[in-house]
C-alpha cells in the first residue's frame, strides 16, 4: 500500500552509485525529495532527472535534499549520474526493501500487458520525517515545479 500525506516516512536504507550508505536519519532537519523512477538512462526517467538537475539551486535555496531511487544495479546508477551530472545521489535499491517499504511496488499496464513494476511517484518528507506530498502524476519534464509549487 502506497504512503499517504501524513504518514510517517520508512526509516529507509541503502547504497547510492557510489556505494556510500544513505539512511533517512542524514537528513533529519531539511526536507527531503524521494523521487521512484522505474529504469535509469530510459527517456522518460532522464527528463525527470534532468528537470531536478536543472532546478537543483531552487531546492537548496528552499533547503531540500534530493534522492533519487530504483531497482537499478550500483553501475547502472552511477552511470546514469555521470552521464548526466546529477548533482543528487541515486539508491540502488535491486532488493526493492524501499521501494516497497513506500509502496511504488505493484502491477503496471503497458501495450495491453500486466507486470510488475515500479510506479513513477515522489515523496516529499518535511524536517520531522514526516510525509507533507505524494505526487503520483509525475510530470517528467516539470517536475521540479510539481514539488516546489
Amino acid at each position: 500500500m502506497m504512503l499517504k500525506i501524513g504518514d510517517k516516512a520508512p526509516d529507509f536504507s541503502g547504497f547510492d552509485q557510489d556505494g556510500k550508505f544513505r539512511q533517512l536519519e542524514d537528513y533529519k532537519g531539511k526536507k527531503l525529495v524521494v523521487f521512484f523512477y522505474p529504469k535509469a538512462n530510459t527517456p522518460g526517467c532522464t527528463a525527470e532527472a534532468c528537470d531536478l538537475r536543472d532546478n537543483f539551486e531552487r531546492f537548496k535555496a528552499n533547503n531540500y535534499e534530493l534522492l533519487g531511487v530504483s531497482a537499478d544495479s550500483q553501475k547502472a546508477q552511477l552511470k546514469f549520474k555521470d552521464k548526466f551530472s546529477f548533482p543528487f545521489p541515486l539508491l540502488a535499491d535491486e532488493e526493492k526493501e524501499v521501494i516497497q517499504a513506500f509502496g511504488v511496488w505493484g502491477p503496471k499496464k503497458f501495450m495491453g500487458r500486466t507486470y510488475d513494476g515500479i510506479h513513477r511517484t515522489t515523496f516529499v518528507i518535511n524536517e520531522e520525517g514526516i510525509i507533507e506530498d505524494v505526487i503520483s502524476d509525475v510530470k517528467t519534464k516539470a517536475h521540479a515545479n510539481q514539488i516546489l509549487k
